[in-house]
């Protein structure tokens, strides 16, 4: 299993607008794509402006239909401009 977590900073003015947009894509995600199996829209407790997704993917494979996917594509390109900053870390999934 692979597993993606994605950390965003989001402008203040964008907090809620980023929220319902990235919360579509995880929905979308999870029913659209087999090799999906998890997919969490979390927000930081004390600062609003972060959030953090957690992904879990059957393989590389699923991983890259997930980024060229329509859905994701559509909402990356929305979200863009109210994105501060992003980090990405790709990890093997050895326990659960």
């Amino acid at each position: 299993m692979v597993v993606l977590i994605v950390e965003f900073h989001v402008q203040l003015d964008y907090v809620q607008a980023f929220e319902m947009a990235v919360a579509v894509n995880a929905r979308t995600s999870l029913s659209d794509e087999p090799g999906c199996r998890q997919f969490d829209v979390c927000r930081n407790a004390s600062d609003p402006t972060r959030f953090m997704l957690y992904e879990v993917y059957d393989d590389d494979f699923a991983v890259q239909a997930h980024l060229e996917s329509q859905h994701f594509q559509e909402m990356n390109e929305y979200i863009s401009d109210w994105v501060v900053g992003k980090n990405v870390w790709r990890c093997e999934r050895i326990a659960s």
